[in-house]
């Protein structure tokens, strides 16, 4: 049995960080679902960036739409939705088989409202009912003004996967966002399922303190930040709280580990996937990530709702002259203005290849 099989039997979803029209076109797409245990599939302005930039395959489409009177945000959305309904489409049965607790695919609102939640709300709802498929998330960025959105989101019936979260703090406000959605949809008699994850980011950890601890500490501060955010997630989920809206039939929100590509040369390529084995949870990785675990990776007894170890690490960290808790806070802001440059660049690739087409075609 490959170790993605075996993954997906201890109860973790593997999802891919990636799309591409080419991914679907080619038939790789399916061969993941049908061979890598594949059940879903994460996206953002980066990814789109590489893809429009990196092929030809949607020059037809951005003419099409220039034809049409479309240029910028409006031209990329059709492109995007062409492509996510699509997927939403090839993981409609895993998300039919699991009644909706997997299956999904996520698209990202503009990242440039990330501090503007009325806008930002405004934009999930309209990008969920254009995607008009019952599996697709809207992602918005967990900062202090996506946490309002986030809110008003699910009260609103939208699936949120919540994008750029570090610590366990800004899990924490994200799964409380979620819960005063879900609470308030039970208090106006709505339907409480409406589906979510938290999606913490943990490879930018190590990069960003990379050469600036002990040997014998590399690669492990992103494990140790997961560790004490699994065990505010299984704390949370066995709360009275949550008690009561699973009572009312809500579920849960998942916790999604993000970023778990290996940056660093010097450590395995499947580093992040066997530390991070935990069920109830979900891990969305690149393509080499997800190709490397298949072919030799190794599934880890899983990790502990404790994490005794975890405080350990970071006390460590600490003591090296890291502080932590700035870091989460610095992450998600640089983590939030990354995401800004790679939109505007997928706006100026869009606009090149748009002027480019219509001046030979």
């Amino acid at each position: 049995m490959r170790a993605t099989a075996s993954l997906r039997d201890f109860g973790q979803s593997l999802w891919l960080d990636n799309i591409t029209r080419d991914l679907l076109n080619n038939g790789t797409l399916e061969h993941y679902i049908n061979d890598l245990s594949i059940t879903g599939l994460t996206s953002n302005p980066t990814i789109f960036d590489h893809a429009v930039k990196n092929s030809t395959a949607y020059d037809a489409a951005i003419l099409e739409g220039l034809r049409n009177g479309k240029a910028g945000a409006p031209l990329f959305f059709d492109l995007a939705l062409q492509d996510i309904t699509r997927a939403a489409d090839l993981f409609r049965a895993a998300h039919d088989r699991t009644n909706g607790i997997d299956g999904w695919v996520s698209l990202e609102v503009p990242p440039s409202l990330a501090h503007d939640a009325t806008s930002t709300l405004a934009a999930a709802k309209v990008l969920f009912a254009r995607a008009a498929r019952p599996n697709v998330f809207i992602k918005i960025p967990g900062t202090q003004e996506g946490v309002s959105a986030i809110e008003e989101a699910i009260f609103a019936g939208v699936p949120i996967n919540v994008t750029l979260l570090f610590s366990a703090q800004h899990y924490l406000a994200a799964a409380e966002a979620y819960l005063r959605g879900i609470e308030r949809r039970i208090a106006a008699g709505l339907n409480p399922v409406v589906e979510s994850v938290a999606s913490v980011f943990i490879s930018r950890w190590d990069v960003a303190v990379a050469n600036q601890v002990p040997e014998h500490l590399r690669g492990q501060l992103g494990i140790a930040v997961a560790g004490r955010a699994y065990k505010s997630y299984r704390s949370l989920l066995c709360s009275p709280r949550w008690q009561r809206a699973y009572n009312f039939g809500a579920h849960a929100q998942r916790l999604l580990w993000a970023s778990t590509g290996t940056k660093d040369p010097k450590l395995p390529d499947t580093h992040y996937v066997k530390a991070l084995t935990a069920p109830f949870t979900v891990n969305t990785m690149p393509d080499a990530t997800l190709l490397a675990f298949a072919d030799h990776g190794e599934v880890s007894d899983g990790m502990s709702s404790e994490q005794s170890s975890a405080e350990d690490v970071i006390r460590q960290f600490s003591e090296s002259g890291i502080d932590v808790d700035a870091l989460g806070t610095d992450l998600q802001n640089e983590g939030a203005k990354a995401f800004v440059k790679s939109w505007t660049e997928l706006m100026d690739i869009i606009t090149a290849k748009g002027a480019e087409l219509a001046r030979v075609g």
